[in-house]
């Protein structure tokens, strides 16, 4: 396919994983951000492609992955009550809660539905004027501009039976609680390109001012991650901490205007509790007072909800970069995408649920039985 294959073409890919061999002199941590970088990663074997001094660990940027469980649990008591039409994207479906998930919910009896935009809520609330539709708004910046359109039409049409509760996440706010980790191994960032495309790259500017730290705006083929890594590798060799952008084809400085435009309008930026990491100061949105009367979580009375993560998933450590999916003694075996134990392994940008499909598993069972 033109422009798509040149991305995946094997010889680029190989020299590329050339030229970072020769570049990297010293043992050097890099994370990718994006969980669709991660799916690529261990879709296409990039990793093996590196040397052993330079480490891909993964990063936060599954917006399914990191919505807390509190989150996941007030969904699912909104999506219990009669009254309710509960609508989500496919992929949260199956995201554990404390004690089911929406697939389980609806089979219960709810009334719970997939959609595919934010605005099919809508058509949803007109043709059902004795119920109330719930939109279970969650992401990173770069679904928040149609979840704030939706609310902003709903105020334009005069619908009423309907809101949102909303758990949109922030990249920057992240990158920097992982950097203030004192057990951080990050050194440089592969930056996400979808959220960039959307705000742009000038809040990442004063983090690596403030941490000398490179970051790498790549996108999500394989010669992009290569590049990316490329790039940083440089960088770190030579002792530069600069902001370069790998992904020139999709993402300007400034990011989308039009769309920041519109989350202004709905938005406002909150403290937000991140699932297996906890409370990360201004790193969500929540709707401004303007757009209250649309917060499902207020209408219903959910906001004091509060839950506990299972014992041993560790999932948290994952998505912070200090393990890796095959070091969680319950993947594979007790945790896998039929009986999930974290959102990890539900989404399809969770590290574990791509290590899983991708056969991680079955190579570290090997590994292990080798060792005995």
């Amino acid at each position: 396919m033109k422009y798509l294959d040149e991305y995946r073409d094997q010889q680029v890919a190989r020299k590329l994983a050339d030229e970072i061999q020769r570049a990297a002199t010293r043992r050097w941590v890099l994370m990718e951000v994006c969980g669709g970088q991660t799916h690529s990663i261990v879709k296409y074997g990039l990793d093996a492609l590196l040397p052993e001094n330079v480490e891909l660990v993964h990063g936060p940027g599954c917006p399914v992955c990191v919505t807390s469980l509190e989150m996941i649990d007030r969904a699912h008591a909104i999506a219990r009550r009669p009254d309710v039409i509960f609508c989500s994207f496919g992929d949260m479906l199956r995201v554990p809660g404390s004690n089911a998930d929406l697939f389980k919910i609806k089979a219960e009896g709810a009334n719970v539905r997939v959609v595919y935009s934010p605005l099919d809520c809508l058509k949803i609330a007109r043709a059902n004027p004795d119920k109330q539709v719930v939109f279970f708004a969650i992401g990173f910046e770069t679904t928040a501009p149609a979840n704030a359109m939706v609310v902003w039409q709903a105020r334009e049409q005069g619908i009423q039976n309907f809101s949102v509760l909303v758990s949109h996440v922030l990249v920057p706010p992240a990158v920097t609680a992982i950097l203030d980790a004192p057990d951080n191994r990050v050194q440089a960032f592969l930056g996400p390109g979808h959220v960039c495309a959307i705000a742009g790259w000038t809040e990442y500017e004063p983090i690596v001012g403030r941490y000398r730290v490179p970051i790498v705006i790549t996108g999500f083929e394989p010669i992009d991650i290569l590049q990316g890594v490329l790039m940083a590798v440089r960088q770190l060799e030579q002792g530069r901490a600069e902001l370069e952008n790998a992904y020139a084809r999709a993402v300007r400085r400034e990011g989308n205007p039009a769309a920041q435009q519109m989350i202004d309008r709905v938005f406002r930026v909150c403290d937000r509790a991140w699932r297996g990491i906890g409370i990360i100061p201004r790193s969500g949105f929540a709707l401004t007072d303007e757009f209250q009367q649309y917060d499902a979580g207020q209408i219903f009375g959910v906001e004091t909800i509060q839950s506990v993560e299972p014992a041993i998933c560790i999932s948290g450590q994952v998505l912070r970069g200090l393990k890796k999916p095959h070091d969680c003694p319950a993947f594979g075996k007790q945790c896998t995408p039929e009986t999930p134990l974290g959102a990890t392994m539900v989404s399809a940008e969770g590290a574990c649920a791509a290590y899983y499909n991708y056969g991680r598993h079955l190579v570290a069972a090997e590994s292990l039985v080798t060792r005995a």
